[in-house]
C-alpha cells in the first residue's frame, strides 16, 4: 500500500497538549515524531543542539537538510511539532507540500493562556506524576491575553490560507480529543497507519485539571474583560476589494534630489510633480519615471539617504477628482467604455456626449452622487466593472505599495506644506514652497458638497475613514 505522505507536521502552540499528542503518535507502529525539530534555539527538546547527525548551525544554514535526513533515516513516517515562532522557511515548505501530512492541534485560548502563565510561575512545563505537581494562581491581564490571542489567530489564518490556496486538507484535533482513542486511531489512519490503540500514553499528565475560577485570582474581572473581547470581530469593515500591485511604473523621482513620490491616483499628483521640479530647478521632462523593480533598486543605490512619500487625500475630494477626470466628460483621461456602461446600465445621469454649458450644478451633483453609489458596490465586489486605481481605497493602494516599497512618509493633503518641508530636510535638500492646485471646472466640489454627499462617500469608503480617521470635509 502506498503511503499517503512522506512526512507529517503537528502545527500547535505552547500549552495546547502537543507533548501528550506526540507521545501518543509515537506509540503507533511506523510513526516517529521528533519534537520541536525546528525550534530556533534547540532541536527536538530543550538544550539539544544536534539531531540525526545534523547540528543546529547546519540546520540554520539549510533547514531542509534536517527534513531530508528525517525521511532518509526513519523507519516509517517521520514528523515533528511546529509552533508559530519556529523556522518560517519550514512553514512555507510544509504548507506547500502535498506530501506532508498536516495535523492542526488547537485549544481554547483562555485555557492555553492560563496554563502558560502557571507554568511560567511554577517552572513546571511538564508533569509525569501528580506527586510532583506544582500549582499557582495567576492574575489575568487583558492586554497580555489579547497579544496571546492575536498570535494564535494569526497563525491559524496563515495555516488556513496555505491549505486553501494549495487545495489541501488537514486533520484537526482539539486538546480535549487527545484522550479519545477513536480520534487518535483516525489520526493514525489519516497518516496511513492501520492500528488500534488500547489506551493513551501514561507518561505525561494533565498539570492543572481544576476549574479556571480556582486558577485565576481575579476570575470575575477576567470573565468581565473577556466578555468585551469581540471574538467574532463584529465591528470589522468587510473588504472585498482586489489586492493591488505595487504600481512601481507610476512612481516619480526628482531629477537629482533623493526624493521618490509614490502617487495614489486621483490625488494631488500635478501639484506634487510641480514641487519636485522646483526642488532641482528643472522642467517636468527631467523627472524620473517609468521605473521597474530593477531600475528602482538601482536608483536607490545611487541615491543614499533617499526618502519616499505618498499623499492621502480626503475621500470626497479624491472621488470627485476621479469623477471629473475619468467619468464626467470626454477628455483624454475619460474611461469611455466605463462611462458608457455607467450611463446605460447603472443609470448615471450623464448625457451621451460631453456635458455642455447647460449641464447645471444640480445635474453635476446628481451624477456624482450616483457615481458614489456605484463605487460602493464596485468596491464591494457587486459589479462586473474593474476597480480602477483612481477610486480604489487608499488603504489598499498603500498595502500594494508595501509589497515592494513602504513609503517613508505618508502625508495628508492639507498638511503638505509642512510635511514636504520636513521630508526635504531629511533628504538634505532645500524645500521650495508648495502651491496646491486650485479646484477648476465649471462646477467645483464647493458648489455641490453637502451632508448627503459626505454620507454617500463615507458609505463607500468606510475602511479609509476608519483607518485614516477622516472627518467630514470642511470647504
Amino acid at each position: 500500500m502506498t503511503r499517503p505522505f512522506d512526512y507529517f507536521v503537528i502545527y500547535a502552540e505552547m500549552r495546547t497538549g502537543s507533548n501528550f499528542l506526540e507521545e501518543n503518535v509515537n506509540e503507533y507502529p511506523g510513526l516517529q515524531c521528533y519534537g520541536e525539530a525546528f525550534n530556533p534555539v534547540f532541536m527536538g527538546g530543550a538544550n539539544k543542539t544536534e539531531m540525526l547527525g545534523v547540528t543546529l548551525q547546519e540546520r540554520e544554514a539549510d533547514p531542509e537538510r534536517l527534513l531530508q535526513r528525517m525521511q532518509a533515516e526513519t523507519e516509517g513516517l517521520p514528523g515533528f511539532r511546529f509552533f508559530h515562532d519556529h523556522d518560517p522557511r519550514i512553514l512555507d515548505k510544509t504548507l506547500a507540500d502535498p506530501r506532508c501530512g498536516k495535523i492542526i492541534l488547537t485549544r481554547n485560548p483562555i485555557d492555553s493562556y492560563v496554563s502558560r502563565k502557571i507554568a511560567a510561575e511554577t517552572g513546571q512545563w511538564r508533569l509525569n506524576d501528580m506527586k510532583n505537581a506544582k500549582s499557582a494562581q495567576i492574575t489575568f491581564d487583558r492586554a497580555e491575553f489579547e497579544t496571546h490571542l492575536d498570535k494564535l489567530q494569526g497563525f491559524q489564518r496563515r495555516l488556513m490560507q496555505g491549505l486553501q490556496t494549495s487545495g489541501q486538507a488537514a486533520f484537526y484535533i482539539g486538546y480535549d480529543d487527545i484522550r479519545d482513542l477513536d480520534v487518535l486511531d483516525g489520526l493514525a489512519a489519516y497518516l496511513g497507519v492501520d492500528h488500534k490503540k488500547e489506551r493513551t500514553t501514561q507518561r505525561t499528565k494533565v498539570q492543572n485539571p481544576s476549574a479556571l475560577e480556582h486558577k485565576v485570582a481575579n476570575f470575575e474581572e477576567m470573565r468581565a474583560e473577556i466578555a468585551q473581547i469581540d471574538r467574532f470581530d463584529l465591528t470589522r469593515t468587510p473588504n472585498f476589494e482586489p489586492r493591488r500591485a505595487p504600481a512601481i511604473p507610476s512612481y516619480v523621482a526628482a531629477a537629482e534630489a533623493p526624493l521618490l513620490y509614490q502617487p495614489i491616483k486621483a490625488g494631488p499628483t500635478a501639484a506634487i510633480e510641480a514641487w519636485l521640479t522646483q526642488v532641482d530647478g528643472v522642467t517636468a521632462d527631467a523627472l524620473r519615471r517609468g521605473f521597474t523593480q530593477k531600475t528602482l533598486r538601482q536608483w536607490k543605490r545611487q541615491h543614499p539617504g533617499h526618502r519616499s512619500f505618498a499623499v492621502v487625500r480626503h475621500p470626497v475630494v479624491r472621488l470627485h477628482a476621479a469623477f471629473v477626470a475619468h467619468i464626467l466628460g470626454h477628455g483624454d483621461e475619460t474611461f469611455g467604455e466605463i462611462r458608457e456602461n455607467l450611463r446605460k446600465n447603472y443609470t448615471l445621469p450623464l448625457p451621451e456626449g460631453a456635458p455642455g454649458d447647460d449641464f447645471s450644478a444640480d445635474q453635476h451633483r446628481a451624477a456624482f452622487l450616483a457615481f458614489a453609489t456605484f463605487v460602493k458596490g464596485n468596491l464591494g465586489g457587486q459589479t462586473g466593472i474593474r476597480v480602477d486605481a483612481a477610486w480604489a481605497s487608499q488603504t489598499e493602494v498603500l498595502a500594494g505599495f508595501a509589497q515592494f516599497q513602504v513609503p517613508d512618509m505618508v502625508l495628508r493633503e492639507p498638511d503638505l506644506k509642512t510635511g514636504l518641508a520636513q521630508l526635504a530636510a531629511q533628504a538634505g535638500v532645500a524645500a521650495p514652497d508648495f502651491a496646491p492646485a486650485p479646484d477648476k471646472g465649471p462646477v467645483t466640489l464647493a458648489d455641490i458638497y453637502d451632508r448627503e454627499i459626505e454620507d454617500a462617500v463615507r458609505s463607500a469608503y468606510q475602511k479609509d475613514y476608519m483607518m485614516f480617521g477622516f472627518k467630514a470635509l470642511r470647504l
